[in-house]
């Protein structure tokens, strides 16, 4: 009996796939899943949408077994088949195959991301390995392979989203070892669980160290320089954590905090600064070790699949194709960077000298000095701009405003559904033809036990195929105001609101057959594009003097305001395009290593690259020292984290594009929904830009975006 379809009647017989014993099996029978489990069928709720009110952690475990079970039981009547390979009975009930499983996990990974706690985070730690080896018994089966691989011959009469779906599940067999033996294959499936562990232990050390080094301030007139609203988020925080008349700083996921800028206090600001910089390397969260075995399981890896190193194999299936490629790029922009930053820090060294200081400019000073710079160079406050940024308004009137005039589509609030959180809003999505479309969900304020940072999340993916209109997820992290205070944003802020409404609408606009294809089931290094060219519709005309209003008085912005606000967007780029460079290059050499590196020394191996790449400037850290880079260690990024200024490179040379052409306009946006964000990954990725550009994009229109060339 083929070992795949052993597995998976044994499993079915005991409900476990592990045992000793090898009797067949006569009746083989699923493990039952309750009916009360929630996760036992689709969801009656609209659009499938996952019934929170009746989802408990309880239902977790069990929906996962019985789905392995069930999707191994499909995987074995797939094998079993006696017709020859075709579509339909391999690629297409592959496709098919494993939805329970899914369906559960999109629901539990989510949950875990925005409510961590102890129970979940055991769960996520027991099954990791499981799951890997799941996934694995599927993706390395040489007999399914074998009727995969079949098909891989030239055909006159495959459909484009047929023949894309064959590709892309052939190539995921490849890469998980299908074509490897015996032995091979086994040290694989090692190396998939013990790295599926480690990615998840990161991600505890990360979260427990971020909330560990918050900062505490028992003093308010150490806070000298916050606004009040800040200092009241801050009493708030601290009482939420149980010590009312204390005051409580969080941390952001990045190095830099966003008090920086305003703290008169040096020391204050050097504590912060340092509890951002240290998370991860010191127990008990220390996730130095971590990082080395890692990188040795994934160098590993690679090896065993025919690769140099781990950035090799997963750049393989990214537009860059080759880490030197990426590297090149990165490498390309360096020098036109860094004199930009060294021109900005002599700035500050001037601002410095002016406030009558000695000392020398430190990551802690930056942000502060350049905020100095900034208000009077451009006359500009960032409190005062934030009075015009409340919170509703610049979602509402100014995010679901541009999508509607670029897409047509309208957000409906829906209050009938059920949600995980009291924060958690949600929409249904009108297209302009009144055809619903899908939900989409906002969770946008930070709280105890939510990942830090901003993302979007499927709950439904679109599939024609299947029936599944999308259900997605936006989430955030802002601070949320002191009772009573108005919810207002600076204008990072507000950039990351319009950042992850682009890759919502990547998911909701999606117009294709199968699922594995949709939305934003594209490589890395594009995923970002359609986000990213988002970003700029917050400084149109049309759209800010729809948002931008005073909060209590509802005028508008002035526009000398404004204006400065705009001019000021491109202050510090220097700074910011340097810190992300330099986090990127660390990324790449981390995973450039081969399975004999031989480093030890984290901070060392940290310092090296930035020395070599010519970005280690002492005042300017990379936005993710190694030990809290949660991108590339605990989650999706590894080796691409660079693909954020490749897909930049797209955005600034598509929006450039569009405002030739018109640019805020229905035209427009159905041009670039029909050609990319309706498309997902049904074709070559830089085909689809052609289509849409006429032609492959270049790095002017970045380097002017950014302010570094005019």
């Amino acid at each position: 009996m083929h070992k795949l379809v052993w597995l998976a009647a044994l499993s079915l017989l005991v409900g476990c796939g592990h045992s000793s014993a090898t009797p067949e099996p006569s009746v083989p029978a699923l493990p039952s899943l309750s009916d009360s489990n929630p996760f036992a069928s689709v969801s009656p709720l609209a659009y499938q949408a996952p019934d929170f009110s009746r989802i408990d952690d309880r239902h977790f475990a069990p929906a996962f077994d019985a789905g392995m079970a069930a999707q191994r039981a499909e995987i074995a009547a797939i094998l079993g088949n006696p017709e020859p390979a075709s579509f339909e009975n391999t690629v297409l009930a592959l496709e098919l195959s494993g939805e329970l499983l899914r369906r559960s996990r999109r629901v539990f990974n989510h949950l875990v991301a925005v409510e961590s706690q102890a129970q979940r985070q055991a769960l996520k730690a027991e099954y990791a390995l499981r799951f890997s080896e799941h996934n694995d018994a599927i993706y390395q089966d040489r007999a399914l392979f074998a009727r995969l691989d079949s098909l891989m011959v030239p055909s006159q009469g495959w459909q484009r989203e047929d023949r894309r779906l064959l590709e892309q599940t052939h190539q995921r067999f490849v890469r998980t070892g299908a074509r490897l033996n015996e032995a091979e294959q086994a040290r694989v499936r090692e190396l998939n669980g013990e790295i599926a562990q480690l990615t998840n232990q990161f991600g505890e050390h990360l979260l427990a160290a971020t909330e560990a080094a918050a900062v505490w301030v028992d003093d308010v007139a150490c806070l000298a320089g916050a606004s009040e609203r800040q200092i009241r988020a801050a009493a708030r925080a601290a009482q939420e954590a149980g010590q009312p008349g204390r005051y409580l700083l969080r941390l952001s996921s990045t190095t830099r905090q966003p008090l920086l800028s305003q703290l008169d206090n040096r020391a204050l600001r050097a504590q912060l600064w340092r509890a951002s910089a240290q998370r991860g390397s010191e127990a008990p969260f220390d996730n130095r070790q971590v990082i080395l075995s890692l990188m040795a399981l994934r160098s590993e890896k690679a090896a065993l699949l025919g690769y140099q190193s781990w950035a090799e194999y997963r750049l393989d299936k990214q537009m860059a194709q080759t880490p030197t490629a990426a590297a090149a790029l990165l490498s390309s922009m360096v020098p036109q960077v860094r004199a930009n930053t060294e021109r900005e820090a002599q700035q500050l060294r001037q601002q410095i000298a002016l406030d009558g200081g000695d000392h020398e400019l430190q990551p802690w000073d930056w942000f502060y000095y350049a905020e100095r710079l900034r208000r009077e160079r451009y006359q500009y406050d960032s409190d005062e701009l934030s009075q015009y940024l409340e919170f509703d308004r610049v979602l509402e009137q100014g995010v679901f405003f541009t999508m509607t005039q670029l897409f047509g589509v309208r957000f409906e609030r829906r209050t009938d559904l059920p949600v995980y959180h009291p924060d958690v809003r949600v929409y249904e999505v009108i297209d302009h033809d009144e055809r619903p479309l899908g939900l989409f969900y906002g969770d946008y304020f930070a709280r105890p036990g939510k990942r830090g940072g901003a993302w979007m999340a499927n709950l439904v993916h679109q599939s024609h195929q299947q029936g599944s209109r999308p259900v997605v997820l936006n989430v955030a992290n802002l601070q949320r105001a002191a009772d009573g205070e108005p919810q207002l944003l600076t204008l990072r802020e507000v950039k990351t609101l319009f950042h992850e409404m682009g890759h919502a609408l990547h998911g909701l606009l999606s117009d294709v057959r199968y699922r594995s294809l949709s939305g934003t089931a594209v490589s890395r290094d594009f995923a970002e594009f359609p986000s990213k060219f988002q970003e700029d519709w917050r400084f149109h005309p049309e759209v800010i003097g729809r948002y931008a209003r005073h909060h209590q008085t509802g005028t508008p912005i002035p526009s000398a305001l404004l204006q400065r606000a705009v001019a000021a967007e491109r202050f510090n780029q220097g700074f910011d395009t340097l810190e992300y460079l330099a986090a990127a290059l660390l990324d790449l050499e981390w995973h450039s290593l081969t399975a004999d590196h031989g480093v030890t020394d984290v901070a060392g191996f940290e310092a090296e690259v930035l020395s070599r790449h010519g970005v280690a400037l002492p005042f300017v850290p990379p936005r993710y020292g190694s030990t809290y880079f949660g991108h590339v260690f605990a989650r999706g990024y590894s080796a691409t984290y660079y693909a954020y200024l490749w897909s930049e490179i797209l955005a600034a040379d598509a929006f450039a594009h569009v405002q030739a052409q018109g640019g805020l306009s229905r035209s427009q946006g159905e041009a670039f929904r029909r050609a990319i964000l309706s498309q997902g990954n049904t074709d070559e990725l830089m085909t689809l830009y052609r289509n849409f550009r006429g032609k492959a994009p270049d790095t002017q229109a970045l380097l002017r975006r950014r302010g570094i060339v005019l």
